[in-house]
């Protein structure tokens, strides 16, 4: 039985789920792979991601290949009721609602792993918290999984290194489909979407600063200056530095950075990128911005510390006042921007992302009994295939190599 705030929602969350699916022609495609081959049967799966339509339809493809599937949200505030009401009135388990509690988030993930799954589908590694910790039993069945993110994909290596890891992970953000596309394009547009429409202020011509320049980092600060910003990088790796120069941009220490920033956006991974001393230093009516996995990227605990009152300014942003009368602005509670003020990722940047994870829960069916415990990247082959799908599915000519083409490239005679 499925754990759920209002069942009543559903049709809007049908609809929803309905829409995204025009724009997943890959997904589309396997899902009529999986409803003919049956992949999964006699498999139960379980799926902890941001519980929107795009994850709906994720779950519904698995289904179709003969699963048992239950979904959960990897995020309390990312997770929408009317979504979770239309997985539910299917037949799917579904355990989660908007803006829950910690105690509840936790409980709807155990929820979720109760029936033993066979594969996992994990989104910042929650579910191996819970199943290399106090609910291990229910990893009894597990043949492996796959991890969305670079935050989950981080924890697990971290469990390869001290020899803790106990069941076989795919690490889907890797893979080029995934990282070049999602991370980039994906984050980039959908940051900038949340913000502009729950501000309401314009972009145009003012000073952003971007924390971290991974391929988030990169497609947020791409965004940014395509809307007329000026953008500021701050990062803590040389290559990376050097590639936002010469990207453009400028890179300075978050300390001077502080001092200039009209928006903050913060895609580290890490936590206390933004502390006091920065706060301190802040523009009156700066916005704090989270693009990240966690909500720990800028110090809430030390804004609060420094403040005399918070209020909800508008809808998903708080105003911090400061004692000198400066306020600084939260959006979304530090947690996900782009999911938690907006629709997370375009359905046709998510097409591919999620076309990896159920190829990699495929990969995870067929091999994972012969699988050691580790972190393994998606076969090369399947990225390929994917990107080949996608491409057809947008109408791009490709040339193809002659056979002497080929050896020319791979051989050493010519």
């Amino acid at each position: 039985m499925s754990i759920i705030r209002d069942l009543s929602l559903a049709e809007a969350g049908i609809k929803k789920i309905e829409w995204v699916k025009e724009y997943m022609p890959v997904l589309r495609q396997i899902e009529e792979q999986f409803k003919r081959d049956k992949p999964f049967a006699g498999m139960r799966i379980a799926v902890c991601v941001h519980l929107e339509a795009k994850t709906a339809y994720l779950s519904q493809v698995l289904a179709a290949g003969g699963a048992e599937v239950a979904t959960t949200g990897s995020n309390t505030l990312s997770t929408k009721d009317d979504i979770c009401a239309g997985l539910a009135s299917q037949g799917y388990k579904v355990y989660a609602w908007h803006n829950a509690t910690e105690e509840e988030y936790w409980e709807h993930l155990r929820k979720t792993l109760e029936f033993k799954p066979h594969i996992v589908i994990d989104d910042g590694g929650d579910f191996m918290t819970l199943l290399h910790g106090d609910y291990a039993e229910y990893g009894e069945n597990l043949l492996g999984g796959c991890e969305e993110t670079t935050t989950g994909i981080n924890r697990l290596k971290a469990r390869v290194r001290d020899g803790s890891l106990k069941f076989p992970m795919m690490a889907v953000n890797d893979a080029d489909s995934k990282h070049l596309f999602d991370n980039v394009h994906g984050t980039g547009q959908s940051v900038w979407d949340s913000i502009m429409y729950t501000t309401n202020v314009m972009l145009t011509g003012r000073d952003v600063v971007v924390a971290g320049y991974g391929f988030c980092g990169k497609g947020v600060a791409m965004r940014a200056k395509g809307l007329g910003a000026r953008v500021i990088v701050t990062e803590i790796n040389p290559w990376r530095a050097m590639e936002a120069v010469m990207d453009g941009f400028r890179v300075m220490k978050m300390d001077d950075a502080a001092r200039i920033g009209e928006f903050f956006v913060t895609v580290t991974g890490c936590k206390d990128v933004i502390t006091a001393r920065h706060y301190e230093v802040m523009r009156h009516n700066a916005f704090l911005a989270n693009a990240g996995h966690f909500d720990v990227e800028f110090s809430k605990p030390d804004l609060a510390a420094m403040s005399t009152k918070i209020e909800e300014r508008r809808p998903f942003i708080e105003g911090y006042h400061l004692k000198d009368g400066r306020i600084l602005n939260v959006l979304a509670d530090g947690k996900l921007v782009n999911i938690v003020a907006g629709n997370g990722h375009p359905a046709d940047i998510m097409d591919m992302s999620f076309a990896l994870q159920a190829m990699g829960a495929l990969h995870i069916a067929k091999n994972g009994k012969n699988m050691k415990p580790d972190l393994y990247s998606i076969p090369l082959e399947i990225d390929r295939e994917i990107a080949l799908m996608k491409s057809k599915s947008m109408g791009l000519g490709l040339d193809v190599l002659t056979p002497e083409q080929d050896a020319y490239i791979n051989g050493y005679e010519h």
